[in-house]
């Protein structure tokens, strides 16, 4: 009995093997990675003790460079750094704009206070958003007063950016936010380009999608329904339908549980319509969203994987990329990086 239970045991574990291991599989030929700049090119801050009500701009690093987050300079510069998608946060405001602003209320970075999303956008137009931003505990604001009317709608990001490409980033749990995004993409066929995805909150985002034509996008439910379909039944090669046509956003300590890692899994998803996103290492309790910000997170990139490349530190990504080895592990001549156009709107 003993041996029929080692044969039988040896015998799935190469029938999983053989399934499921990218010895004989590679990447799409000639495909670079696509780097995805969260925020644009913004200030970095200490990421410590962070929770979802800490004030950040209230912790930054001391400044490196002129950009804030968020606003059309820092749009432009992360594109010129070579991202192919740029992540941006929305609020719709009373008077039926798209505030591109990250924090819930106004009081973090502004000297203004209330609500985002309950303030006019003729309001928001006046306010500094470089007014909170502190290095030194509050001792000086390098800043302060530079942020006035910086706060753009998102059509004058898109219209400030024709070629660029946007994820999308719904702040409120309001279905109303994604039907008002989908008519604006269904009205301006330039604007339905521009706009990659859409992730964030599950009532937008849901809505956004089942309105517009061919937009991918996921919520904090639907990654975690398409993770753990995918834990329970990728071994066999099935790809499960939370996983098909959107976006797959994938922790980089834990993507070596994914059946398949990296060639095969990569190339399962794009046969199944979806996209996959390689954030930060992810531990317990973190809040925001890391990225690969670094040398070491660098490292643990797949050589040669063509998808897209959460980063927080888009002036930084091909230095990184370049010092980690990534490049020239993936064939790159001279070890210098080669990254990814903007993709292009699906249309189902």
């Amino acid at each position: 009995m003993i041996r029929i239970a080692l044969i039988a045991s040896t015998v799935v574990f190469a029938l999983l093997w053989g399934v499921n291991t990218s010895l004989f599989s590679r990447f799409p030929e000639g495909e670079a990675p696509h780097l995805l700049a969260h925020r644009g090119q913004h200030q970095m801050f200490d990421r410590e003790g962070l929770t979802a009500e800490t004030c950040t701009a209230g912790r930054i690093r001391p400044p490196e460079h002129a950009f804030l987050e968020n606003t059309v300079p820092s749009m432009r510069a992360a594109f010129d750094a070579g991202a192919a998608v740029v992540e941006l946060d929305v609020h719709l405001t009373p008077d039926g704009a798209f505030a591109v602003f990250h924090d819930w209320t106004l009081d973090c970075r502004t000297e203004a206070n209330g609500v985002t999303e309950e303030t006019p956008m003729t309001r928001l137009k006046q306010v500094d958003i470089g007014y909170g931003y502190t290095a030194d505990g509050g001792k000086t604001f390098p800043f302060r007063g530079q942020g006035i009317g910086m706060m753009p709608t998102l059509t004058e990001a898109l219209d400030a950016l024709p070629e660029g490409r946007f994820l999308v980033n719904f702040k409120s749990r309001r279905a109303e936010e994604g039907d008002a995004l989908a008519r604006l993409l269904t009205s301006h066929p330039a604007y339905r380009k521009a706009v990659f995805a859409v992730y964030g909150g599950g009532e937008p985002t849901e809505a956004a999608i089942a309105a517009t034509p061919g937009l991918k996008g996921y919520t904090a439910r639907s990654a975690k329904d398409c993770l753990l379909g995918y834990f329970a039944l990728g071994w066999s090669g099935y790809v499960p339908e939370a996983c098909r046509n959107t976006l797959m956003p994938v922790p980089v300590n834990y993507a070596f549980l994914l059946w398949g890692w990296p060639e095969k899994f990569y190339n399962r998803m794009q046969a199944a319509g979806s996209d996959v996103i390689l954030l930060g290492a992810y531990e317990k309790g973190d809040t925001g969203s890391a990225g690969i910000d670094d040398v070491a997170t660098w490292r643990m990139v797949p050589a040669g994987f063509p998808g897209f490349i959460w980063t927080n530190r888009i002036e930084k990504a091909r230095t990184y990329a370049e010092e980690s080895g990534f490049c020239a592990k993936s064939g790159a001549a001279g070890g210098e990086c080669r990254f990814g156009a903007p993709p292009s709107p699906t249309v189902r």
